[in-house]
């Protein structure tokens, strides 16, 4: 990852009537968004996120941003405002409240039924809540807040204005102006303007297809190619997607009715996502349309639908499990048809190409959205955001949510439009707003936290590369006995090794050359156990590295008798 900023120390105090901005997740990756806004003494969050693990992260769950730059002012916390309900903007809020569990939780229905089902989950008592929607104005400590519609991929989205004695902010969230949206709500371009006539002192706008030339496509020009999916098929149908994406799940059900089909949800978050979303009135399920997953399953082939999680691939979701053959109950057959309906998750295409094989090994036919319209980015693309700027017409602007290159794209199309400052900053760079100018004045600790089980911030980067070096190079122990009153080994090299197609007797010919260096290094004076180990691996990690051309994880034991 680039750096912008590589020489940054600590902010100075922050200049009385100063608006302080620090991003703890969201700017340099995809995921784990969180935005700390810092005025006179009180804090403001917005989002609290999680970023999923990638190939070289083994046995991380999960990823949350580092709440170390705010741990001791947590009491400072006004209130936490959530954008939407997807995972990388409130995954990490049970984290987060098991720090101060009476922190407000702002947001709009369905965000907050989300955040409620996952406190649940994480046996957290329900906090303060307080649910808004667009065009409601409140107030907490110095913080005003306005929210505002915008269309994303989840309904009930909201942008957030933030006006305090330093200027007003705008946080887009994330983002996309679909005109012709399935819930007819579009993203309130006459509320940017009206605040852009009050006057935007700070932009935070969404980058993550600011590299994407023109307009995003609309959601409802799905339909009709998952209709025809429907119309082509005479057999089973899985449909794969977010568990959040309500609008995709509502066309896969209009289809399976207009096909004369039973559908079952399958995966737990996918059936407890759209028994939320239907309760709230945000999808329409049709009566007799829905069934049980076992009881999907003894109806004939060209009678059943499925609506799934696992479309990024992840190991034990139900389509990879389907994938492999070993679900419980949905056994895949030749002339199905599975239907990836997402986006590919950066980091996540391997992992996706192997479920992809894995379907089309046993036959059936995968449509994906490389060989069919089957989904469009939540996401404003370079017109969007054009649009975007030119109608707010903002003094100052700071791109968020999107990797480094996003972020560069997003600040290019600002200048275009005329605006003169823009900032690049990623987690922890510090962004102070003081007299209507903002500027980066210095950055704070702010590393990835990684849960693995139910462990939390325990593992380290280092950590991770034992475990890599473990999984890509193998593992050698090596045990020497060391007569301590006769000063040589009295025993060993004991040799073991995993990981590679080694036998312990392929290690004979090194053998006599670990004794010969630990001897060598007692009779020099080092009969320290520490130097004798770094002995051992020198010795062995040379002969292993000109052998066989591997860097294995090597453990020596010395024991002395």
């Amino acid at each position: 990852m680039s750096h912008p900023h590589p020489d940054l120390t600590a902010p100075p105090e922050l200049p009385k009537g100063g608006l302080r901005v620090i991003p703890l997740g969201g700017l340099g990756e995809v995921g784990r968004n969180m935005t700390v806004f810092e005025y006179d003494g009180r804090l403001l969050v917005v989002d609290c996120g999680v970023l999923f693990p990638d190939d070289h992260q083994p046995g991380v769950d999960l990823i949350l941003p580092d709440f170390s730059a705010i741990r001791d002012r947590l009491d400072a916390i006004e209130a936490l405002v959530l954008t939407h309900g997807h995972e990388d903007h409130i995954g990490a809020v049970p984290y987060l409240l098991r720090e101060r569990e009476n922190i407000p939780l702002v947001g709009s229905e369905l965000t907050l039924a989300l955040v409620g089902s996952k406190l649940r989950e994480h046996r957290l008592k329900q906090t303060v809540q307080h649910q808004v929607a667009e065009g409601d104005t409140i107030d907490f400590g110095p913080f005003q807040l306005e929210f505002v519609a915008v269309n994303h991929s989840i309904p009930d989205a909201l942008a957030v204005a933030i006006r305090t004695g330093a200027g007003t902010v705008l946080h887009t969230g994330d983002f996309k102006m679909d005109q012709l949206p399935l819930d007819g709500r579009i993203t309130d371009l006459r509320a940017f303007a009206r605040l852009g006539e009050e006057g935007v002192d700070l932009f935070l706008v969404d980058s993550t297809n600011a590299e994407v030339p023109g307009f995003t496509t609309a959601e409802k020009n799905i339909g009709p190619v998952l209709e025809q999916v429907f119309r082509e098929s005479d057999q089973r149908i899985i449909v794969a997607c977010f568990a959040s994406h309500v609008h995709r799940v509502q066309q896969a059900l209009d289809a399976a009715v207009k096909h004369d089909r039973k559908v079952a949800y399958v995966g737990r978050s996918m059936v407890r996502n759209m028994g939320i979303a239907r309760d709230l009135g945000h999808l329409t399920v049709p009566p007799d349309v829905m069934v049980d997953a076992k009881e999907l399953a003894e109806l004939p082939p060209e009678k059943q639908v499925l609506i799934s999680t696992g479309s990024q691939g992840e190991p034990l979701s139900a389509l990879s499990r389907i994938a492999q053959r070993n679900h419980n109950f949905v056994h895949l057959e030749e002339g199905d048809t599975v239907v990836l309906a997402s986006s590919l998750i950066p980091g996540n295409e391997n992992a996706v190409y192997r479920v992809i094989n894995g379907l089309a090994r046993w036959g059936a036919r995968v449509v994906h959205k490389a060989n069919a319209l089957v989904h469009v980015s939540g996401h404003a693309s370079a017109g969007e955001l054009l649009y975007c700027y030119n109608i707010v017409q903002p003094r100052n602007v700071l791109p968020v949510h999107g990797e480094m290159r996003h972020m560069l794209a997003n600040a290019d199309i600002a200048r275009a439009t005329g605006v003169e400052n823009v900032v690049i900053a990623e987690d922890g760079v510090v962004v102070d707003l003081v007299d209507g100018v903002a500027s980066v004045t210095g950055k704070v600790d702010c590393g990835y936290v990684f849960v693995d089980g139910q462990t939390v911030g325990d593992v380290t980067e280092s950590e991770l590369k034992d475990r890599r070096i473990l999984g890509e190079e193998g593992f050698i122990s090596v045990i020497v006995v060391i007569d301590s009153v006769a000063g040589k080994v009295s025993a060993g090299p004991e040799i073991h090794a995993r990981g590679h197609a080694w036998e312990d007797s392929d290690f004979h010919e090194i053998t006599q050359p670990i004794i010969d260096a630990v001897n060598r290094s007692i009779n020099e004076g080092n009969t320290d156990t520490y130097q004798l180990q770094q002995t051992i691996r020198r010795t062995i990690g040379r002969w292993v590295n000109k052998t066989h051309k591997r860097r294995p994880m090597i453990i020596p034991v010395v024991v002395e008798a």
